[in-house]
């Protein structure tokens, strides 16, 4: 066979499903050997990779040992073949180089494979005995199909060096699939806990110690918490055309493990320190909400908020079920966006938009309880066993929180916290089994990982609307996370306070009774001007949610919030959502006063106008809108005056967003009306008010950012 046919043969089935299986980005020599080298230099390149696999020191892992040293000793072989070949320094025939190149991806692939079996946690290993097995299979025959079409009598070798070579051909081209019976059995073992759970029968506690920590080798509390970690990093990697059944079954996994873990070691600490090493003391928000920029499509444009049930209306505008509904109901008959006249009140699920914002929210673990993520586009639904295991779980924890030690409750409040993250079913059940007031009495705690775990965990149910119920209506809770947000013993439980408090005021109803609570209001403004970056967009999401309801202003101005919001302007981490609170607040004309008469206020609205987000320039356009218009000819005359506020309000009329350009047009008309803008500066578009202009020059305005 020349060397035309057999690179002709060299289908993809030989680039094997090794690399893509193993879930992480591939280098490039798995697919690619480099061009442009002399035959030395080549050869020289392939004894270093080879060499490099053979000479580490690594110890088989606990499963797969024997493929995993098979595999090696080929390797080696195939070395004693390549550093022959460079000591000999003679010139390659075509076919044998082509061999080479095919050898190097192999033992590239190998390596990779190698690594991956010394990398991954033992249950993994069982849970993937067959899979596994087939890629070193596959690579076996790799190595086989390359020694047939090797060209042995054209590379004049040794004696010693052609007789190791072609035992190995024998020894490839007769060896199989080789599963270690003992490993499958395992396996299956796992599974039938698995299959036991969903029937609804716990596994037996000598049944589980046997299993897991004798034959498994999981000797203490520490290792099943890696297991546990290493099979939840296998999910989040998972792309999103991976089976779902695969997903479910490894959740099922790693909840019949959490079960066995509490049942056989109870809440024990596994590892010691003090709170800042602490395994019940995660870092900041790594396990939590996370703190990151919800793509602007993706927000309602009522709530600027996660759209959880997106919907469309006659004019053809998406908004969230709950923010139209609620707008509807208030007595309003026009889009909010648009301004046209709803002809009836017909709201349209956007599944193909929801079912984006489920992909997105999975892919960067913002918790989802929207309805598309019970469908066919989201993450999969937890399976039956996956459920009671969990169950079971949450029991255990909840009798530590009930009656353990200080100790005891932070790792129950810890545990809880976590599972309330990973599932709506798991949110459910948490606050069926009455977590919620042991939570609560533990926000009162001194122990500063036990309160910061219990104020997480309850800002983790939150996001099931029932629980915001349950929290609210649960006695002394509500004030105890706004002492938290006052007096917290870490600067993360004071922002997950905060955060909470968002949480909660999503539900109209519980606003005003959030903004009536002693020293709330002031907390949320405290923790604004002097908060961390987090802790300020807490804060100002929180302060935003609030202003949402119009009996709230009063408050709003008496606890200093407004005054907050109006610094938090100039605070590139938080204008846009400062500004969309004053825009609300606007609405009254005692705030549109307070506001419209400060000038460093005004500056800051332009500022955000002029540098904000299109967002940000959205609502501080709608805030200088409504400060001119409810706050008086007085207050939009000294807008007005304020330098540079002209020629942003013009360049954002032009170049906005739809919204946007919506209010600055009208509010320059407001302004025009005033006869404060020249008439130099009118946009030749906006003839309808008289306004005439050829040119827009932007105006910078100084805006001094914290």
């Amino acid at each position: 066979m020349d060397s035309e046919e057999f690179e002709k043969q060299q289908t993809p089935a030989m680039s094997a499903a090794v690399v893509n299986a193993l879930r992480r980005p591939p280098p490039p020599a798995a697919f690619f050997a480099p061009e442009g080298l002399t035959d030395f230099s080549f050869l020289h390149l392939l004894v270093a990779v080879a060499g490099d696999l053979v000479s580490v020191d690594c110890r088989p892992p606990r499963y797969q040992g024997r493929n995993f040293r098979r595999l090696t000793r080929r390797i080696r072989i195939l070395l004693v073949l390549f550093e022959f070949l460079l000591e000999s320094q003679r010139p390659l025939p075509p076919l044998a180089l082509l061999c080479f190149k095919e050898f190097y991806i192999v033992v590239s692939r190998a390596k990779i494979l190698l690594d991956y079996c010394s990398q991954s946690s033992r249950l993994w290993l069982l849970l993937r005995n067959q899979e596994i097995s087939g890629y070193f299979h596959d690579l076996e025959r790799e190595i086989c199909t390359l020694l047939d079409v090797l060209p042995l009598d054209e590379l004049c070798l040794a004696a010693d060096v052609r007789e190791h070579v072609e035992l190995l051909s024998r020894q490839v081209g007769t060896s199989g699939l080789y599963f270690d019976d003992g490993e499958e059995q395992l396996r299956v073992k796992v599974l039938t806990f698995l299959n036991e759970i969903e029937k609804g029968r716990l596994p037996d506690h000598s049944d589980m110690k046997s299993t897991f920590i004798d034959r498994i080798g999981m000797l203490d509390a520490g290792d099943f918490d890696s297991e546990i970690k290493f099979l939840e990093n296998q999910i989040s990697n998972t792309q999103e055309d991976d089976a779902e059944a695969d997903q479910s079954s490894v959740g099922g996994i790693i909840a019949v493990v959490r079960y066995c873990r509490f049942s056989l070691f109870g809440c024990q600490r596994t590892g010691g320190g003090n709170s800042r090493s602490s395994p019940w003391s995660p870092p900041p928000h790594a396990d939590d909400i996370p703190a990151i920029t919800i793509p602007t499509d993706f927000c309602c444009p009522i709530s600027l908020e996660l759209m959880r049930e997106p919907v469309v209306v006659l004019t053809g505008q998406t908004y969230d079920r709950k923010s139209i509904t609620q707008w509807i109901a208030s007595g309003h008959r026009t889009c909010p966006n648009s301004g046209q006249i709803l002809g009836n009140a017909y709201l349209v699920p956007n599944y193909a938009l929801s079912c984006l914002i489920t992909h997105w929210c999975r892919a960067n673990g913002v918790p989802c309880d929207s309805q598309a993520s019970s469908g066919g586009c989201g993450s999969p639904a937890a399976s039956k066993a996956e459920v009671e295991a969990n169950r079971a779980t949450i029991r255990i924890l909840i009798r530590n929180l009930s009656g353990g030690a200080e100790d005891s409750k932070a790792a129950a409040a810890h545990e809880l916290r976590m599972l309330a993250k990973t599932g709506k079913e798991n949110r459910a059940n948490i606050a069926k089994e009455n977590a919620i007031p042991l939570l609560c009495l533990l926000l009162r705690s001194q122990s500063p990982i036990a309160q910061e775990n219990a104020v997480t965990a309850l800002l983790n149910l939150s996001i099931n609307e029932a629980n915001k119920t349950k929290i609210i209506s649960q006695t002394g809770c509500l004030s105890s996370i706004i002492r938290v947000l006052r007096r917290g013993l870490t600067p993360v439980a004071r922002e997950n306070a905060a955060a909470a408090l968002f949480s909660l005021s999503a539900v109209h109803d519980y606003k005003k009774r959030i903004t009536e609570e002693p020293s709330g209001v002031e907390a949320l403004a405290r923790l604004l001007r002097k908060g961390t970056a987090r802790g300020r967009k807490d804060a100002a999401m929180a302060l935003f949610n609030l202003s949402t309801h119009p009996e709230n202003w009063e408050r709003m101005v008496v606890s200093g919030a407004v005054a907050a919001l109006v610094g938090a302007v100039r605070d590139e981490e938080v204008a846009e959502e400062a500004a969309g609170a004053l825009a609300l607040l606007a609405r009254q004309p005692v705030v549109a006063g307070m506001v419209g008469w400060e000038e460093q206020a005004v500056v800051g609205l332009a500022g955000v106008m002029s540098a904000g987000s299109a967002r940000g320039r959205e609502n501080a356009a709608a805030a200088l809108h409504e400060i001119c218009r409810r706050g008086g000819a007085e207050v939009a005359e000294r807008v007005a005056r304020v330098p540079g506020v002209a020629g942003v309000v013009q360049t954002v009329a032009l170049a906005g967003t739809k919204r946007a350009r919506r209010k600055a047009a009208e509010l320059a008309r407001m302004l025009e009306r005033r006869e404060h803008l020249s008439l130099s500066l009118a946009p030749a578009g906006l003839r309808g008010g008289g306004w005439v202009m050829e040119q827009v020059s932007p105006v910078a305005v100084p805006v001094t950012v914290l």
